[in-house]
């Protein structure tokens, strides 16, 4: 039993050495991982050739669809928002609410950064706030460290879902049920991720000064949405309508409430913001979001008349040529990824751009983003090449023997693993998802609130995965700074994993 387990933990060591020592590009270490992975499935584990292959196959095209369409769908339109000026619109109206250092922060990394990661996902949470900071005049390793913190647990429902929806297609679980218990295994790390996030940009406590309201207001009009969408509607919204509320509150509440001024605290007022801008120009600098968020709530299952006549379009296929496969259905028109792309070519049509630009757009995303493709595949194939070849099960048989019915201390330390080796919340789901599920099954735990533990673990693993790191940095045109923000990040790393496991444990 051991000597299989510590083969089957070749595919997972090697990721983990190739990535962290090696330095090894994502897409190159996973694609050597699904070789590796195929080989020992075939001669250690005897899983025939045509099984191992078809395996494969669907962990491929489990990966296509729906979840790398997804992807290139949100970085399509974060594109184009980018090529016809939206952005730099949106950059301005959100600089332009506040002269407070703390308020920008917790508006720019926090509302606005949540809302970045249920839209795109994919690094844009960290990036696009981090660099409007620095623009801003803040300190450029802080702003890093601070959206890399704040990044951390919005990462279950980034990318519109898509992790927390990789582990229902993995596990089977139905997608709202996970999505209601990763908000609540969450909810205590979540709740102090604005806290930190201040403290971290204002150098100490002191920052709490005079503060303590408007961070409570960012953080309850962020989190109560959030909890309610993820227990009700499910994944694909969570944090957009959670970050949408949540804008708008600090917003009011940067106008209204009374603020005695910090020289410390305050900044110059980086332009125009809001002068100038005529509410209908706003909108259409928004308008791709608007239509994405409307397009997703109204074919929700919250819409039945809509939704299902929509969600009835599918196919419904089995790759794998052995005992038990997996039935996968592919749905064609209510998915969220073509849903994303309608809206970004209406949104583009709306801003001015030319058909055939937008088409050029999405084709230079689709073409910018083949090694994430190759990544996830590869990844995805590893799932399901262990899954069905029994490699998870010999992990998983192990781990009970060690760690027995304490497991659930370590099960967000798993997907904390997975998120610092991977740097992605989905391709964790795709490692370790499983095996969550197969040791909650053993020691008679909940596996949907350990597949919700991983998915949390994934979103604090990323704090300091050097792909993370390499993207704020990259933002903010940093280099050789890197060691410094994982220090700096790597204390909360610890803190938050720990809460995780505790809470994992005590309310399992």
């Amino acid at each position: 039993m051991f000597l299989k387990f510590i083969l089957a933990l070749i595919p997972i060591i090697w990721l983990i050495v190739a990535m962290s020592i090696l330095k090894m590009p994502g897409f190159k270490a996973c694609f050597i991982a699904f070789v590796i992975t195929f080989i020992l499935a075939a001669a250690a584990w005897h899983l025939s050739i045509i099984n191992t292959a078809t395996a494969a196959l669907e962990g491929i095209c489990n990966a296509l669809w729906p979840i790398i369409i997804v992807i290139l769908a949100a970085l399509f339109v974060y594109n184009l928002t980018l090529k016809t000026g939206a952005m730099e619109k949106i950059k301005a109206m959100l600089a332009g609410v506040s002269t407070d250092k703390r308020i920008l922060m917790l508006l720019i990394a926090f509302g606005f950064g949540n809302f970045m990661e249920g839209m795109a996902g994919f690094g844009t949470a960290v990036a696009i706030p981090a660099g409007i900071l620095v623009g801003l005049g803040f300190d450029p390793i802080l702003s890093i460290v601070s959206c890399l913190i704040i990044n951390s647990t919005p990462t279950a429902f980034g990318s519109v879902g898509v992790p927390t929806n990789t582990m229902a297609n993995i596990t089977g679980f139905d997608a709202v049920a996970i999505s209601g218990n990763v908000a609540k295994i969450q909810l205590v790390v979540s709740f102090l991720l604005p806290f930190i996030a201040v403290i971290v940009i204002g150098q100490g406590v002191k920052a709490l000064k005079g503060l303590i309201p408007m961070i409570l207001i960012a953080d309850i009009s962020f989190l109560v949405p959030q909890y309610i969408v993820a227990n009700v509607i499910g994944p694909d919204l969570a944090n957009i309508i959670g970050a949408i509320i949540c804008m708008i509150c600090i917003i009011i509440a940067a106008i209204k409430l009374p603020r005695k001024k910090i020289p410390e605290f305050e900044v110059e007022s980086s332009g125009n913001g809001l002068k100038g801008l005529t509410l209908n120009e706003a909108l259409v600098a928004w308008s791709p979001f608007i239509l994405i968020f409307v397009f997703l709530l109204l074919t929700s299952t919250i819409v039945p008349f809509i939704h299902d006549p929509l969600a009835s379009i599918n196919s419904k296929i089995s790759f794998y040529a052995g005992e038990n496969p997996a039935t996968l259905t592919f749905y064609w028109i209510n998915t969220p990824g073509v849903l994303i792309i309608l809206a970004g070519i209406i949104g583009g049509l709306i801003q001015g751009a030319g058909f055939g630009e937008i088409i050029g757009i999405f084709c230079t995303t689709v073409k910018n983003n083949v090694k994430t493709i190759i990544t996830i595949c590869s990844v995805l194939a590893v799932a399901k090449i262990m899954g069905y070849s029994g490699m998870i099960s010999d992990i998983a048989n192990v781990l009970v023997a060690v760690a027995g019915d304490k497991f659930p201390l370590i099960s967000p330390l798993i997907g904390t693993i997975g998120g610092f080796v991977t740097g992605s919340g989905t391709s964790t789901t795709a490692l370790f998802g499983q095996l969550q599920v197969e040791t909650a099954n053993q020691i008679g735990a909940n596996p949907i609130w350990l597949a919700a533990a991983n998915l949390m673990g994934a979103g604090i693993g990323k704090m300091i995965c050097p792909q993370s790191i390499a993207i704020g940095t990259a933002a903010c045109n940093l280099s050789g700074v890197e060691s410094k923000i994982l220090g700096k990040t790597a204390v909360y790393t610890v803190l938050f994993a720990v809460i995780g496991g505790i809470v994992c444990f005590v309310l399992q």
